[in-house]
């Protein structure tokens, strides 16, 4: 319940703001305990923001409940994250500050012409991008952030008579290598709102994740009746090099649940976050 009542509170305050979440929203380890913490990651510390802005459909839990995860990631690991919906804060300068922008549960054109070009010009100049679930719900008429999250966002199951939106499948991890899948083993099953996308990234991006469609029914709501005709070869995160800058995407995290009780997702949204940021090895490709 506290957790909550933290998710909800958050929620109000970064629909204008960028609220300062480390001291904000987490419990902040001991000095010992943090001094002993960043010599055993041995991480680089780094600033965050947290953008979970939305013009189409709201993710009522993963955006709350995934900006407290992150924030108390970030008091754990030692690096600084801002939250904000409000997209007057895509300038020049108000982004230079950050390492990685997060976009958390994004829907739909979420930033004016202008903050488009402030943001490409942020990851030309070598910024970071992590983008969460419905990150790839963004932005259909802008190609340069198609080309950023790596692919758009088509449908997922949830076909009456035919498929229950959430289903338990199994993930095949094609690189235990990264930080983003490190404490992963070769295979990884848990349910999740398995998104399909419009094209498959494969051939663009470093594969980290894909969705074995024979352990659950892949079927899309977009075409009724019947469901939408399944990927075959599923992606569902992965990560690269983009116009001078760095991005990690999954498509994992749409319930409050996810966040709040399970360690794995956690480990896997913290790594892909580290990578984007600089601050662990990316090793996505061509910068590996």
């Amino acid at each position: 319940m506290r957790t909550l009542l933290r998710g909800s509170l958050l929620a109000a305050l970064v629909v204008a703001l960028a609220v300062p979440l480390t001291a904000a929203s987490a419990d902040k380890p001991s000095e010992k305990a943090k001094s002993h913490q960043q010599a055993k990651h041995k991480t680089k510390r780094f600033k965050a923001l947290i953008f979970s802005r939305t013009e189409q459909f709201r993710h009522t839990e993963c955006i709350p409940q995934g900006t407290v995860a992150i924030a108390q990631m970030a008091a754990r690991r030692g690096f600084e994250v801002d939250a904000t919906e409000n997209r007057d804060l895509f300038t020049d300068a108000n982004l230079a500050q950050y390492d990685v922008v997060i976009f958390l549960c994004t829907t739909g054109d979420v930033l004016t012409d202008t903050q488009q070009g402030a943001f490409e010009r942020y990851i030309q100049a070598g910024g970071g991008y992590a983008g969460i679930h419905s990150a790839s719900d963004t932005e259909y008429t802008w190609p340069w952030y198609g080309g950023l999250v790596g692919a758009y966002f088509r449908d997922h199951p949830g076909v009456p008579g035919v498929n229950q939106q959430f289903q338990t499948a199994t993930m095949n991890v094609e690189d235990r290598h990264t930080p983003a899948t490190r404490r992963l083993g070769t295979t990884w099953t848990r349910e999740e709102e398995w998104y399909n996308f419009q094209t498959n990234p494969r051939d663009t991006v470093h594969v980290l994740l894909s969705v074995d469609e024979s352990t659950y029914n892949p079927r899309g709501y977009s075409v009724q009746p019947g469901g939408s005709e399944p990927m075959g070869d599923h992606p569902i995160s992965w990560c690269q090099p983009y116009d001078g800058g760095r991005s990690f995407y999954t498509a994992l995290g749409h319930r409050g649940t996810y966040w709040d009780e399970e360690p794995l997702l956690l480990a896997h949204v913290l790594g892909g976050i580290e990578m984007a940021a600089g601050a662990k090895k990316f090793n996505c490709g061509t910068e590996d």
